[in-house]
């Protein structure tokens, strides 16, 4: 039976005055069952704090919105990390991880941090389950500073990676760019067991069609912007085509082809992929894997002219993963 791939936005679980927590759930969006991926979401307002906590599941973290801190304490370790972070931030959380988030009293915005994990180890397929060392809900508000560590700037290293200030992977004007996250710029990745990256497509721009070729599942939060996603099956069906806005969540199952198209805000998406240096193949532009087919074979393949061969070949293929619009 076919799953429900449509885009979905996330319930609140429990909060207060302090901040919230907000997750999705399997028996709303169905592929985090069938894909053991869980996905929640923290809130935080002026003075709101997270209590220690630890997880079931490996995750990744990342800050959507705001300034804070984060204190973490690695499996084994005899003392916690204390890190600045910020819009942008990515964090590799390995299972057995406990840690705490503040936002300042002075913040002037919520600090908002996305979490993308694998559940496959938890207690439940395709939820995290969080353990509160303290307190009844685990968050707070009303902390002063001084009962709080001041962040350490070498606690950074190699913890964190700000994904809007990395080095681009991709950088085409006027069509997208793009920050991949892997086990060389963020070590930690390697023990989450997760790669990911943070996509960001300008007006109208689309994104090339492509899948995953090394048998791993994608999903996809859209930070910001709105467009359209098409989803096709190995069986050449198309399997979800609708409109994505900022907030939403969708998962593409192994081998299936995505593309994105921007509307005119733009599209912005952070992404997780379940294997920590993932392959993608794309159909069209300079890395196409039709670039590198023969021109007989292609000939063959669609049953064709050399000439209509010609002209298929000629399109878009100088042209990198992203298309800017005519």
């Amino acid at each position: 039976m076919a799953v429900d791939l449509t885009p979905k936005q996330p319930t609140k679980s429990y909060g207060g005055d302090g901040g919230a927590y907000y997750e999705w759930s399997p028996a709303e969006l169905p592929m985090l069952g069938v894909t053991s991926i869980g996905a929640a979401k923290l809130s935080l307002a002026a003075g709101g704090m997270s209590l220690p906590s630890y997880s079931d599941s490996a995750k990744v973290a990342y800050v959507l919105q705001g300034k804070g801190t984060v204190g973490i304490v690695l499996p084994e370790a005899t003392k916690e990390k204390v890190v600045s972070v910020k819009e942008g931030d990515a964090l590799a959380l390995p299972f057995g991880v406990g840690t705490w988030w503040h936002n300042a009293p002075e913040s002037a915005t919520e600090l908002v941090v996305l979490f993308l994990g694998d559940t496959s180890k938890g207690h439940k397929p395709g939820q995290f389950t969080n353990f509160q060392l303290t307190g009844s809900s685990g968050i707070f508000t009303g902390f002063s500073t001084e009962f709080l560590p001041e962040p350490v700037a070498e606690d950074r290293k190699d913890m964190a990676l700000n994904c809007l200030e990395a080095k681009l992977d991709v950088d085409i004007p006027n069509g997208g760019r793009v920050v991949v996250l892997n086990t060389v710029n963020l070590p930690l990745v390697k023990e989450v067991g997760l790669g990911a990256d943070l996509v960001r497509i300008d007006a109208h721009s689309m994104c090339s069609p492509g899948f995953s070729c090394d048998s791993a599942y994608q999903v996809t939060y859209i930070v910001r912007g709105s467009g359209r996603v098409q989803v096709v099956g190995p069986d050449g069906k198309r399997v979800l085509e609708t409109r994505i806005e900022g907030g939403s969540l969708f998962i593409v199952p192994r081998f299936h082809v995505v593309s994105k198209i921007a509307d005119a805000s733009g599209m912005e998406w952070f992404s997780i992929i379940t294997t920590p240096n993932p392959i993608f193949s794309h159909l069209a532009g300079k890395t196409s894997v039709w670039k590198a087919i023969s021109p007989e074979v292609l000939e063959a393949a669609f049953n064709t002219t050399p000439e209509m061969e010609k002209l298929f070949r000629s399109k878009r293929l100088d042209s990198e993963i992203f298309f800017a619009p005519n």
